[in-house]
């Protein structure tokens, strides 16, 4: 499963002078946009300050008018558009993927199904040795507790993640910005790096996070059988 996410700017029309300008929002494009914010500077005179604080704590802030724009990887929906009272337009700036990382003893190449990934995510699942992740991939010696690892703040992360998760099994699952989990073994991290610091630190660990993080740290993500 790579799905395939869209960073945003979200604009507030009117709030924009010739001033320095103040954004905060998704994790995922931070990377990107402080490269590209820093020759901006050089180039225009103009400085731009950019928190990465999640897509809803971008969202929230727009609203509030504390920032000038808001990065997001979900589009604000009709009601929180009209709750900012003025006229928002989406720009989108680049396009990445969310993968499921995870951190094993010796590092092995994982595959999943759909109906796997549902499970472990929901907690329906919670030893590496449960007999149907072993059935796809054998001749791996896997044991432990799974720790399933989610974004702990309002995340555009996590609706791509949900939204995939409900179409892959709509009576357990929803799209929604704040993961929920039956799951007695899981912890969740602020941001994109959080994510992935997690489970870089926790044997037995699995989360979604995207892929620029998951390579960043050198993990691992597994192989998703899809349609194909």
């Amino acid at each position: 499963m790579n799905k395939i996410k869209l960073g945003l700017i979200t604009l507030l029309l009117g709030a924009l002078g010739f001033a320095d300008l103040l954004g905060a929002g998704a994790t995922f494009p931070q990377p990107l946009y402080s490269k590209l914010f820093t020759v901006y500077s050089q180039q225009k005179g103009v400085k731009v300050n950019y928190q990465g604080i999640g897509s809803g704590g971008g969202i929230k802030q727009l609203t509030e008018k504390v920032i000038d724009f808001g990065g997001t990887d979900a589009y604000m929906s009709d009601k929180e558009m009209a709750a900012t009272g003025a006229k928002i337009v989406h720009i989108p700036t680049c396009i990445g993927a969310v993968v499921i990382a995870y951190n094993l003893p010796g590092n092995p190449s994982l595959k999943l199904t759909p109906a796997l990934v549902s499970k472990i995510f929901s907690g329906a699942i919670a030893k590496w040795n449960d007999p149907q992740i072993a059935a796809i991939n054998p001749g791996l010696k896997l044991d432990g507790d799974i720790f399933v690892v989610h974004r702990a703040d309002s995340s555009g992360t996590t609706s791509i993640f949900t939204d995939y998760l409900s179409q892959i099994d709509s009576a357990n699952w929803q799209m929604n910005k704040n993961f929920v989990t039956k799951s007695k073994m899981a912890v969740g991290g602020k941001g994109n790096s959080g994510v992935a610091g997690l489970i870089k630190q926790m044997p037995g660990a699995i989360g979604y996070t995207e892929i620029a993080y998951a390579n960043q740290n050198k993990m691992k993500y597994a192989a998703v059988q899809n349609s194909s």
